[in-house]
């Protein structure tokens, strides 16, 4: 059997599994563990857990030792050192005018790395930064830009709710959410009202998003007929959380019906109203007028008169013909007389 214990490395971060060895740990405990990244400081978020062999996780690392006072001293020396590049940085971005900003400086334990968390509306150019800052503090540098939903992250805040953010104090993993979400929760469809800091949907829509799911299909939707007992009319309104409906009957009665009550079999679709042809096809079907009979041969009564029968046409349609041809032939000797002026040399 191996104890097995979950660790945490930042407040409402990813939870890492740790062997627990030989060690008397509980939730709360600091630990030093050892990670792809080198040794840092972790603290205890459930208890030891036995597994067998079969269910251990494959690479499992064991914790190290529990936090001494001098590791948390260690820990909270690289905090200053964190603001003070954190200042640095910021002044350095401001001078070269970069299109970036800067979130969260973060210290290895051993000091090894300091990564800068940063967001920007597209790719950045930070080499001269990196530069500036590797002369400055003599240490690895990793700039690492993330989004908007991970700056409220690490940042925190206080949501509209009142409460602290859900990102930042219990919510481990972002979930997709969508308008789907708010709709089926009749929420108004606000951006500054379904929207939080980080300017993406909250994640609280999700919440409750599967139990109104549930609930809406135990009630009819609006604009079906309903009938329960002597109360007929059509669903206008439904009330998720009580289970009711609000119907409207013919007399112009609102009424509110438990969804319970309400069987499917008296359930139906709204009659159609008859189809009215609309007034293209009526207006397709009308005589037309004796102004635009007029109008529309009037074309034809310029190309053949009264008494014109076919070959007179012909023979018209023939010297236009000739006459056009003639044209042509005038103006091509125009155009070459023209050019055999300019060729004539004067008399001398």
């Amino acid at each position: 059997m191996v104890k097995i214990v979950k660790a945490q490395f930042h407040t409402a971060g990813k939870l890492y599994d740790f062997g627990a060895g030989d060690l008397d740990l509980k939730p709360g405990d600091k630990i030093i563990v050892e990670t792809e990244r080198g040794r840092s400081i972790a603290t205890v978020v459930t208890p030891p857990r036995e597994y067998e062999e079969a269910h251990v996780p494959e690479g499992l690392k064991t914790a190290i030792r529990i936090a001494e006072p001098s590791d948390l001293a260690s820990a909270a020396r690289n905090d200053a050192r964190e603001q003070e590049a954190h200042a640095f940085c910021l002044r350095k971005i401001k001078e070269r005018g970069m299109e970036m900003k800067l979130v969260k400086v973060e210290y290895l334990f051993d000091g090894s790395k300091a990564i800068f968390y940063f967001t920007a509306d597209g790719r950045v150019d930070f080499r001269e930064l990196v530069k500036d800052l590797a002369h400055q503090f003599h240490t690895r540098i990793e700039m690492r830009q993330i989004g908007v939903r991970d700056e409220s992250k690490m940042i925190g805040g206080i949501g509209i709710c009142g409460r602290e953010l859900c990102c930042s104090s219990f919510l481990r993993e972002f979930e997709p959410v969508s308008v789907k979400m708010a709709k089926e929760q009749n929420l108004a469809l606000n951006p500054t009202k379904i929207s939080g800091q980080c300017g993406r949907l909250l994640c609280c829509l999700g919440y409750e998003y599967e139990t109104y799911c549930s609930l809406k299909k135990c009630l009819p939707k609006c604009g079906k007929v309903v009938k329960c007992g002597s109360t007929e009319g059509e669903v206008i309104k439904q009330n998720i959380i009580e289970g009711t409906v609000f119907v409207k009957t013919d007399d112009d009665r609102i009424v509110e019906l438990k969804g319970e009550s309400i069987k499917p079999e008296d359930i139906s679709e709204r009659p159609k109203s008859p189809r009215r042809e609309g007034g293209t096809r009526e207006r397709e079907k009308e005589p037309q007028s004796s102004s635009d009979n007029q109008r529309r041969e009037k074309p034809r009564d310029r190309e053949q008169k009264p008494g014109d029968d076919g070959e007179q046409r012909r023979e018209r349609d023939t010297k236009k013909n000739q006459d056009q041809q003639r044209g042509e032939r005038g103006n091509r000797d125009r155009r070459g007389g023209k050019g055999r002026d300019k060729d004539k040399k004067e008399p001398k």
